[in-house]
């Protein structure tokens, strides 16, 4: 089979528009009073619309997010957290980073117990990502 030059000069100057985390809408963010304080309830929210694009190119990445948490004496409110997940959208993040700050934001808000944020990134170039962040943090076994 011939060899194929191929010249890849005409994707040298292509970016998207890339947003900075400014535009995330954390204040967008409520709570709901949770009524059963005391009651240990487990609250599962998962979505597969997760999207943010990659900071050096610009091109899109997509995540099924998990987050799940213990209440103490707040929920939150589902409405807020769509509009939240969806400010992503133009946010040049990288994948670990976005589902630390997806945890932080969260938990800043609603002071759970307990509570875990999971997203499983879809491959790119043969690789994918899962990331797990998870607060209180377990702690770290040394050998």
């Amino acid at each position: 089979m011939a060899k194929v030059e191929v010249n890849h000069e005409k994707y040298k100057n292509i970016r998207f528009d890339i947003e900075d985390e400014s535009v995330i809408l954390v204040d967008i963010l409520e709570t709901i009073p949770y009524e059963y304080v005391g009651k240990d309830i487990e609250v599962t929210i998962p979505t597969t619309e997760f999207t943010s694009v990659c900071p050096w190119s610009g091109l899109p990445d997509f995540a099924d997010i998990k987050i799940t948490y213990i209440p103490n004496e707040k929920l939150i409110e589902m409405k807020s957290l769509k509009y939240y997940l969806t400010s992503y959208r133009n946010v040049g993040i990288y994948q670990e980073h976005a589902t630390n700050r997806i945890l932080e934001d969260l938990v800043r808000l609603c002071d759970p117990k307990w509570m875990k944020v999971e997203a499983v990134w879809n491959a790119r170039g043969g690789l994918g990502t899962v990331v797990i962040a998870e607060y209180p943090r377990k702690e770290v076994q040394n050998s």
